[in-house]
This record gives C-alpha cells, sequence and structure tokens, in this order.
C-alpha cells in the first residue's frame, strides 16, 4: 500500500508524432511515483498527430491498471494540428495538481529529474523552477553546435530583457506552482515553439520567485524526430522582443528606441531626397518626408516596444502622439534658436537639440503615448 499522498504533480505530454517514444516516455514518467510522497496527474495532448501515436498511446493505458491513488491520466485531443505551445495551453489549462511541470513525449529528458527540481517549490523558496541544461559539465551526446548556441545566444538576449539571470531559457524542464501558472496561461498566446520566450517573459512580469536546478540531457538528432529549427529559433527572437521589450530594463529601452529613432532618421532623409530628385517643393518635400518618418516612428514603437497593455484605443495613440511631436518640435525649435543666440555653433546647437529631442521623445511615448495599464486593469 502506498502512503498518504502530500501533495499531486501534474505533467503537462504535448505529444505530435511520437509514436516510436510515447510509450517509454510515459513508462519512465510513472516509475517516479515509486516511494514518492507525491501522486502524479498526466495529461497528455494529443496534437493531431498523422502517425500512430493515438493507436499506442491508447495500448500503453489499456496495458497499465492504476488501481490506486498515485497515478491518474488523461488524453487530451485537438482535432488540428496548432502547435506545441497550443499543446501547453490546453494541457495547462486543464492541470490540477499543487505543482505543474512540462515532458517532452520523448526520451531527451529523464523525468526522475522532477524530483530534484520539486524541492524548491515543496520548501516555498520558488514560485518557479528551469531545469537548465548547462549549469555543469556532464558526460553527453555530442550533436549540434549551431543548435546549441542558438538555444545560448536566445537565452542571453531574453536575459537581457527580462532581467532574469537564468542559463537555459528553452528547456522543457519547467515547473510551476498551480497559483503561478494559473495566472499566466490564460494569457498564453505562442502555439509553436515561441511558449518558452513568452512564458520566461510573464515570469519575469509577474515577478515569480525563479530558481534553476541542473538536469541531464540525451538530444535526439531530426533523423530521430527533433522537430525544432532555425525559422523557430528567429521567431523566438522575436517573441523576445514582442513580449519583453515593453517592460526591459532601461538602458535596453533605450537602445531599441534608437534603433526606432535611426530607421526613422533614415526614412526621413531617403523619402526627402526622392521627393527633391522627383522635383518636388522645398516645402512639401519636408512636410512629406517628416510625417513619413513619424508614421514609421509610431508604427516601430507599436510593432517593438510599447504596443502591450498600452492604455489608450489606437486613435487616443495617434492622437497623443501628434502632440508629443508638437511639443518636441516645439522644444527643438526654442532650445536650438537659444543656443545659437548663446552664441553656439548653429551646428553644435541643433546636435544638443537633437539629444534633447530623442530622451525627451522616448520619454513622451513611454509616459504619456503608450503608459501601460496595472495589471488588474
Amino acid at each position: 500500500m502506498y502512503e498518504a499522498s502530500k501533495y499531486v504533480l501534474s505533467l503537462i505530454i504535448p505529444c505530435y508524432n511520437e509514436e516510436h517514444t510515447i510509450a517509454d516516455c510515459l513508462s519512465r514518467v510513472v516509475s517516479i511515483v515509486d516511494g514518492a510522497s507525491f501522486s502524479l496527474e498526466l495529461i497528455v495532448v494529443n496534437d493531431a498527430s498523422t502517425d500512430n501515436s493515438k493507436a499506442v498511446l491508447q495500448q500503453w493505458i489499456s496495458e497499465h491498471d492504476f488501481n490506486n491513488d498515485k497515478i491518474t491520466i488523461q488524453v487530451l485531443e485537438h482535432t488540428k494540428n496548432r502547435g506545441k505551445g497550443a499543446a501547453l495551453k490546453t494541457g495547462l489549462m486543464h492541470a490540477s495538481g499543487s505543482y505543474v511541470g512540462i515532458q517532452d513525449a520523448d526520451s531527451e529528458y529523464n523525468p526522475r529529474e522532477y524530483i530534484t527540481l520539486l524541492e524548491p517549490l515543496v520548501s516555498g523558496k520558488a514560485d518557479v523552477v528551469y531545469g537548465s541544461r548547462y549549469l555543469r559539465p556532464d558526460t553527453r551526446r555530442v550533436l549540434y553546435f549551431w543548435h546549441t548556441w542558438m538555444n545560448k545566444y536566445l537565452t542571453a538576449v531574453s536575459n537581457m530583457f527580462t532581467n532574469l539571470d537564468i542559463t537555459d531559457m528553452e528547456t522543457c524542464y519547467k515547473l510551476f506552482r498551480k497559483e503561478a501558472i494559473a495566472e499566466i496561461a490564460p494569457a498564453l498566446r505562442e502555439e509553436r515553439f515561441g511558449f518558452e520566450p513568452e512564458v520566461t517573459a510573464k515570469i519575469a512580469q509577474g515577478k515569480y520567485r525563479v530558481y534553476e536546478c541542473a538536469i541531464s540531457y540525451n538530444p535526439r538528432s531530426y533523423e530521430e524526430g527533433k522537430k525544432i529549427g532555425w525559422k523557430d529559433g528567429f521567431h523566438a527572437l522575436y517573441c523576445i522582443l514582442h513580449y519583453s521589450a515593453h517592460t526591459a530594463p532601461l538602458p535596453m529601452q533605450i537602445l531599441l528606441y534608437l534603433f526606432i529613432g535611426s530607421v526613422s532618421m533614415l526614412l526621413n532623409m531617403i523619402s526627402f531626397a526622392i521627393a527633391i530628385r522627383l522635383g518636388v517643393g522645398l516645402t512639401p518635400a519636408i512636410f512629406g518626408a517628416f510625417s513619413l518618418a513619424a508614421l514609421c516612428n509610431y508604427l516601430l514603437c507599436v510593432a517593438i516596444l510599447f504596443r502591450h497593455k498600452a492604455r489608450w484605443t489606437t486613435a487616443g495613440e495617434v492622437f497623443l502622439y501628434i502632440i508629443s511631436i508638437c511639443i518636441m518640435g516645439l522644444i527643438d525649435f526654442c532650445l536650438t534658436k537659444s543656443l545659437v543666440g548663446l552664441a553656439l555653433n548653429p551646428v553644435w546647437a541643433k546636435f544638443w537639440a537633437s539629444i534633447c529631442g530623442f530622451i525627451g521623445n522616448f520619454l513622451l511615448r513611454k509616459l504619456l503615448v503608450f503608459p501601460e495599464r496595472k495589471r488588474d486593469a
């Protein structure tokens, strides 16, 4: 007889075309309850597999009679393939355990290491625990340099924007307190591998306590069924910007706005030169080029830096954006004229006015045009 369980561990297992590994994966997962003081809730999400995964899964379940209170299993189905992130969200929304983790349906990760990952949560030190593949040197299978490099690069970029100091953002093994993931899961949007940077961004924004534990890793090759590719790496980089930029540390926001301002300035110059070459008058060329650059600046701010949780509607943003341009245009004019009046070289006067304009534009966009709503708004 098993002793009474102290808590329930829920593991979400997304499955897409894993007929060769799903049965072994499940067998390894259920073995972790032997001698453990917790019960196990398995939630397998079949993401419209086109191979024999569903039949293998059903056969494995029929061969295992869980006639005790230590293990329960449910299988959820997607009628259309939507991706790992979508499968995880489906599973997370159904999890009922005190702690909720993620388990791939292959053999790359060792489920027994969840016992180690649980310790910071059970002891009350953490809200989220990441299992890191890079925390310690170990005997390992050697495969793809560029895949490992991409993981470490994306982790470094993610850290710059989230201000977390983690070593493996792309790890599968993420374990949550139920209360933490219950707040995060409903807002998740990424349906493929963008799940990792998105959930990491939301963990940082929620100020959850994060721990890392070293884990082992046995990677498989693409011939053995590995699915993530270089396109997913570029999308992950986009997700880091998309979900983290608006709450990034101030130095990163300023760097991003420097990029936005540089692109807008370049567009201003190019469009002005083209207009003059086409015979457009000086005044309309100046006004048209400036207007195009201002529109570019607004759209890039929306796409990269300030979009999320903005307090105003689009119409309100545009109105306040125009106001901010007028304010900074007036300041630029008055400051340049004043500095020239103080006998400063006109070029240097314009330089210092431009520096003030850059800072003023950034602050007006952050505080006036795109202010964030409070979390409970």
